[in-house]
């Protein structure tokens, strides 16, 4: 029996996905767990395992969505590095933030980008099940919480005031319960995300590899892509602020990416019957997802993961239990 999207599962899909993606509790998850949870016609349409199930062509038309939206909310950002790399290699060399940061979201993209390719269709079919997924979720949550706790103990007893100064006069410390402190001490540059391009530029390229390379683990859903960039990122040392900010540029190229490989999908069979509820769902997830990196830019200049990796793990451990009752 072939199954197809009803506009309710389009639209409530559409909508978790642009949050889901950005927040740190990963999108795929959500769209194995919840289906699973209600369960009837739902668990039957959405089945991202399935290999030809229309829900395969909705999911990559959220994907493109939510990359737009990321694109827009960095518009400025992506002209800024997009030019560097241009004149980096015109110029043959890097001598500007913009250069270095363009490079190394290159280099931290790569991974990701070809373990996907090879093993993407394995990841998906093999794990993207109800019960692999919950204990990934709950696995997520660990990483997260973990990543709050390795980075408190490894400040703790050091003051704000005793870190140095970061380029373009801001001076980013950290409290003692691990959030970053921000206190501007001089003129620099014009803007903030200039300033968070200087630091994060000045970051040593096998650390922004590794960082990139944790997107690795995202290909597991229930394993949130930003989560997972994020909490290496806070063990290699960037603030909450400078992490959120990378783990989203790195996250844009790859997201693009996989949604225009796989377009195709979209005007092939399994795109029939379904591309009307894929325009409401990717316009819903586009939205959500604007929404959600301006909020999240905001949250963490002074926030922490912990409050995601209780929900992970909260959510993971209640559906093992649904499953196991049911």
């Amino acid at each position: 029996m072939v199954h197809q999207l009803s506009w309710l599962e389009a639209i409530v899909i559409g909508a978790m996905q642009g949050v889901a993606e950005l927040f740190p509790v990963s999108s795929l998850g959500h769209s194995v767990l919840l289906p699973a949870v209600i369960g009837g016609s739902w668990a039957q349409d959405l089945d991202v395992s399935a290999p030809e199930s229309p829900y395969l062509a909705f999911i990559v038309g959220l994907h493109v969505a939510t990359a737009l939206a990321l694109v827009v909310f960095f518009w400025r950002d992506w002209v800024r590095i997009i030019g560097g790399l241009f004149t980096s290699i015109v110029r043959r060399k890097v001598t500007t933030s913009a250069q270095r940061l363009g490079w190394l979201l290159v280099l931290g993209t790569i991974p990701v980008g070809l373990v996907g390719l090879l093993l993407e269709h394995t990841f998906r079919t093999v794990l993207s099940r109800p019960v692999p997924t919950a204990v990934f979720l709950v696995i997520n949550g660990l990483v997260l919480l973990g990543a709050e706790t390795m980075r408190r103990r490894a400040v703790s007893g050091i003051p704000a005031a005793a870190t140095p100064p970061a380029p373009g006069g801001r001076h980013d410390g950290v409290d003692p319960a691990g959030r970053t402190v921000v206190m501007h001490v001089g003129a620099g540059p014009a803007t903030a995300a200039e300033a968070s391009d200087e630091r994060l530029g000045a970051m040593p390229m096998l650390r922004a590899a590794g960082i990139g390379a944790a997107q690795i683990a995202a290909l597991c859903p229930g394993i949130s892509r930003s989560g997972v960039t994020m909490a290496t990122g806070l063990l290699r040392g960037l603030s909450h602020e400078d992490a959120a900010r990378f783990s989203f540029l790195l996250s844009t190229p790859v997201i693009l990416a996989a949604g225009m490989l796989k377009l195709g999908d979209l005007a092939g069979p399994l795109g029939d019957g379904v591309r009307p509820q894929i325009l409401v769902g990717s316009l819903l997830s586009f939205v959500g997802a604007y929404l959600s990196v301006r909020f999240l830019t905001r949250y963490f200049e002074n926030r922490s993961l912990r409050p995601f990796g209780i929900y992970c793990i909260a959510v993971g451990a209640a559906c093992l239990i649904w499953f196991g009752i049911r």
